[in-house]
């Protein structure tokens, strides 16, 4: 978690850009983005340098040879490092920075790169030399402070990670067509269930700001890095992003270049997902525009592996909903989860966050979405999270559902979560109470309904418990957490009423004394 200073100079950095006229979020934060590239495109360079020489490896540095910008000038491209031009006076830094860098990282990779393509419309607005002179000052002290933590050894792997969270903590201001971001802690929960693997082909068909896509890289990662270089996490979960175990250079190529795919019907979610996960070193990001429920969409049975938050207020023209998508309705909660099946290939498996709706809806499209997840495939987890959870965006209950494609579902395992580690106020403060942890722990025990375990899940009253499939179709396929749960009250003994009454007279009494003793003060 980012200390106070960081904290602080993010803030203060949002504040230039709203000073500078950049008001919108979304917008502020691309530009943000962009400058944060910036200078980690040269830092990352130098330090692979640093590797290569080491190692006594050849290295092609990205600024080696020359460019030629908008302004038409062929420059060296030593001449686009942040370190070069960070230091140019103002007016001469911003027509550098927009003529020359700017279309140079928007260049990288050729036009074949998936970077490159995200990045193709994009376009650097900064309206004043004074504005970038400021925002390159915040950001190199950001850094600074970074490079501090980790020489004291103070700071986990991913403080990048951290800032670019706490940097897009900023949208949720700004949330439209029912967007916003999925918490890192929960996506970590998901992964957890879904247990993507090395190989897998995995998509989110509603990105965002790529918050799924990394989760799932990122617990890839965590498999492959040795127990001494692991850590359990602020939010109770396990986590190590070296990968020292993953030693095969073609094993990492194939994760970073062919694992991650990703589409949204937002261009700037497309390029802001872009740069977070190359922030976090996924340097060609599969990430596409595209709705994935229309009918230019023609994608299916791909994948193997699907995660998604898709938005839940949406809806979309009933004549461009794609053919293949069976469900008659232009909800989008209940027609991505339908495009999820179809994008899954058998045995592929999926987790999805709905709003509570989708589990106990009375509409024939919300029964026979509940109908497909548990005949045409394994409905194998819901976990009930909190109504507060996705705040200060929404305040909606949600649920995650994980299952499989194909087969048919024989039990399914419902955990009632209470508490994510974060007030569940407009605030989302910090606290002690946290369910996430034993989540996954009673997931991992439950082993995936082995018959063994089945007996210490038969409890009701617990919060982790199965429900057989003959009890969810007797119930005409509801499957909301309130209609299984067996809640235990505790019985509340009162006083009699006439020793109520007796207590209050007592209180008057005392109220009577203390007003008697203000009045002798006041003479």
């Amino acid at each position: 978690m980012l200390n106070a200073a960081i904290r602080s100079k993010v803030d203060a950095l949002w504040d230039r850009f709203w000073s500078g006229g950049i008001a919108n979020p979304l917008t502020a934060i691309e530009q943000i983005s962009y400058l944060f590239f910036m200078r980690r495109l040269d830092a990352m360079d130098r330090e692979e340098q640093g590797r290569a020489a080491f190692a006594e490896r050849e290295h092609t540095s990205l600024f080696e040879g020359t460019f030629t910008g908008l302004d038409n000038v062929e420059i060296d491209k030593e001449e686009l490092r942040w370190s070069r031009f960070r230091h140019l006076p103002a007016e001469e830094m911003l027509r550098v920075v927009r003529d020359r860098v700017f279309p140079f990282i928007k260049s990288l990779g050729g036009d074949g790169n998936p970077f490159a393509r995200a990045m193709h419309d994009a376009v650097f607005i900064l309206p004043k030399a004074s504005l970038l002179v400021e925002a390159t000052g915040i950001i190199d002290e950001i850094y600074a402070e970074i490079e501090r933590e980790q020489r004291e050894g103070q700071t986990f792997q991913d403080t990048q990670g951290d800032l670019y969270e706490y940097l897009l903590s900023e949208i949720a201001t700004s949330g439209k067509n029912g967007q916003f971001r999925t918490p890192r802690h929960i996506i970590q929960m998901i992964c957890c269930l879904v247990d993507p693997q090395l190989g897998d082909r995995i998509c989110d068909p509603a990105c965002g700001t790529g918050g799924f896509l990394l989760g799932a890289y990122q617990h890839i990662v965590t498999a492959y890095t040795s127990e001494e270089h692991r850590e359990i996490d602020e939010n109770g979960l396990e986590r190590g992003l070296i990968g020292d175990q993953l030693t095969n250079a073609e094993l990492w190529r194939i994760l970073r270049e062919e694992t991650l795919y990703g589409y949204d019907f937002d261009t700037t979610m497309v390029r802001i997902s872009a740069m977070n996960l190359l922030l976090h070193g996924i340097d060609r990001p599969n990430l596409s525009y595209a709705d994935t429920l229309s009918k230019r969409y023609v994608e299916k049975a791909m994948y193997k592996v699907v995660l998604a938050n898709p938005p839940f207020k949406g809806s979309i023209d009933k004549g461009d909903i794609h053919e293949e998508l069976s469900l008659k309705t232009t909800k989008t909660e209940l027609l991505f989860v339908n495009r999820m099946i179809n994008l899954l290939d058998i045995g592929g498996r999926a987790g999805v966050i709905v709003p509570d709706g989708v589990l106990f809806g009375s509409s024939n499209a919300h029964k026979t979405l509940r109908k497909m997840l548990l005949e045409q495939c394994e409905l194998q987890a819901i976990v009930s999270m909190p109504s507060g959870v996705f705040k200060p965006y929404a305040g909606v209950s949600t649920a995650v559902l994980a299952f499989v494609k194909g087969g048919k579902t024989e039990r399914v395992w419902f955990y009632d979560m209470q508490a994510d580690g974060y007030s569940l106020d407009d605030k989302r403060e910090k606290i002690k109470a946290n369910d996430i942890p034993d989540v996954v722990a009673q997931w991992r025990a439950w082993d995936h309904g082995r018959d063994d375990v089945l007996p210490q899940f038969e409890d009701r009253k617990a919060k982790a418990f199965y429900v057989p499939v003959e009890e969810i179709v007797e119930n005409a396929y509801d499957l909301s957490i309130n209609r299984y749960k067996e809640i235990e009250y505790e019985e509340v003994e009162y006083d009699q009423p006439k020793v109520i009454l007796q207590q209050l007279r007592d209180l008057e009494d005392d109220i009577r004394k203390d007003l008697d003793e203000l009045e002798g003060m006041l003479g």
